[in-house]
């Protein structure tokens, strides 16, 4: 099972990303039928609470990198993809942070999918913007 004890042991982001890669079908079927129990759990208080735990260790990071911020949507990916029984009979691993990391949307995305997850934006510079300045 992979582990967060592992994983801050990678120390650059595209280390971390190759490391937690699953690149799954779009397709394929994980809860179908019970997509009730998934909602269910991602709905409940105690994840909720070891969510907001987990984002706070991770300072908000993505992937734990520090530096590399999340801007839009924050998630707390499982890296051990959780089945229907670890839902049905309330598997301790479900909310176990060392089994739990913060990424981004698209970095989530590139886990499941191998999509390349977006750039950081840098900080803008003067003059950057010229393009878009009208001419006078």
């Amino acid at each position: 099972m992979i582990q967060y004890s592992d994983l801050i042991l990678l120390l650059t982001f595209e280390d971390r990303l190759d490391f937690l890669r699953t690149e799954s079908l779009p397709s394929e079927i994980t809860f179908d039928q019970l997509r009730l129990l998934n909602q269910s759990f991602y709905n409940s208080r105690a994840w909720k609470i070891v969510r907001r735990s987990v984002i706070a260790r991770d300072l908000g990071f993505d992937l734990g990198i520090p530096g590399r911020e999340i801007i839009g949507r924050v998630l707390v990916h499982h890296m051990n993809p959780l089945t229907p029984k670890d839902l049905l009979y309330h598997s301790e691993d479900a909310l176990d942070p060392d089994f739990l990391i913060t990424t981004s949307y698209q970095t989530h995305q590139a886990i499941h999918f191998g999509s390349k997850p977006l750039e950081i934006v840098s900080d803008r510079k003067l003059g950057d913007t010229t393009l878009w300045q009208t001419l006078s």
